[in-house]
């Protein structure tokens, strides 16, 4: 009479649910029986490593941060995409447990530093600042562009919402904008804008101007809105285009003059000074905001992680007035409604790019 069999063994493993023989395969199975608990244990050697592969990044994710995490801001100290980057990475060091690090790395419009951003280690201790010009612009008017926006990186939030404004140099004894395009319709080529790059959002916005007022101002570039408000101060160019928080400072000590915001109305910051459409300029009366990208690939747990952080941090009463300060309003938005946005933007600048013919090199 036969020995009795073993009972089967059960083995249970994510997908894998199945029946083996517990005895010696040489003595109680047929070729074909072997082929196939062979095939089953090499499934099984195959998820269990990649089980195992997987648990670092996982630890990590769960643990993260338990370093310093590198906030890149692509342009100068001293343009409101700093400034907005230093007040949160101060308050997101105290909810985050761990220093957050601005690191600016200017040129290029802010390309230099996005494409930093986009080339990083996507663990979570790399992420950047993304604007307009560095996600929307850029990309419209920057056919050799190193890095693809919607591809290299990773939506995070929207942090804020700012008005933009055009500001001149008091030397300039001109008091309104209808002053201004008076003298600069009389002497069209002779006035100079300074603006953070080629082709950034500022660039933009000058030649909408341009093109909305019947006027020819002559771009200057810079590396940030900083050096451009530094010599529009200084008398070296007429007037800068920039987000109102990095010039706003310098309006309310008037070492700049303020013609026009671009602001769905007049802020309560500056009452006396009309919008863009109120002066008849439409076109150039958006305005700007500002968010968090990281690196493609960065594990959704840290990119929820992150973003929950800084909705936290935005709606902080310390963080509202800042905020009111610059005349900005916090957002905190999901990662998915801020791709939406930047998806939008994007469209909107490439047909403004190609309706005007504007490509940089």
């Amino acid at each position: 009479m036969d020995a009795p069999r073993a009972p089967p063994v059960r083995i249970r493993h994510g997908f894998l649910d199945c029946n083996v023989a517990s005895e010696p395969l040489e003595a109680t199975t047929r070729p074909d029986t072997l082929l196939n608990l062979a095939m089953i244990k090499t499934i099984i050697g195959i998820a269990l490593a990649a089980t195992v592969a997987a648990m670092p990044a996982l630890a990590q994710s769960e643990r993260w941060p338990v370093r310093p995490v590198k906030l890149v801001v692509p342009f100068a100290p001293g343009g409101t995409t700093d400034l907005i980057a230093r007040a949160m990475a101060d308050r997101l060091s105290r909810e985050l447990g761990q220093p957050v690090i601005v690191d600016n790395k200017a040129g290029a419009s802010g390309a230099i530093g996005s494409d930093f951003v986009a080339k990083a280690l996507p663990d979570g201790y790399t992420i950047g600042m993304a604007t307009v010009t560095t996600h929307a612009v850029n990309p419209a008017v920057f056919p050799k562009l190193a890095y693809n926006v919607l591809r290299d990186l990773t939506p995070v939030t929207q942090l804020v919402s700012v008005p933009n404004v055009l500001t001149i140099s008091p030397r300039l004894g001109i008091s309104t904008m209808a002053e201004f395009l008076s003298k600069v319709k009389e002497q069209s080529g002779k006035f100079t804008y300074g603006s953070p790059g080629p082709g950034s959002e500022a660039n933009l916005m000058g030649e909408l101007f341009n093109q909305s007022a019947g006027a020819r101002l002559l771009h200057v570039p810079y590396r940030g809105s900083g050096p451009a408000l530094q010599d529009a101060m200084a008398g070296q160019i007429d007037a800068v285009f920039d987000n109102l928080p990095s010039s706003l400072p310098f309006i309310q000590t008037d070492k700049l003059r303020a013609l026009a915001v671009a602001a769905p109305r007049r802020i309560a910051q500056l009452p006396a000074v009309p919008t863009f459409e109120e002066v008849g300029l439409k076109p150039v009366n958006d305005s700007s905001w500002f968010g968090l990208v990281a690196p493609t690939k960065t594990p959704p747990d840290i990119v929820n992680k992150l973003q929950a952080a800084s909705a936290k941090v935005l709606a902080t009463p310390e963080m509202v007035a800042t905020m009111e300060k610059f005349a900005g309003v916090g957002v905190g938005s999901k990662p998915e409604v801020f791709k939406a946005l930047l998806e939008r933007e994007l469209q909107k600048f490439k047909a403004l790019a190609d309706a005007g013919n504007i490509r940089l090199e």
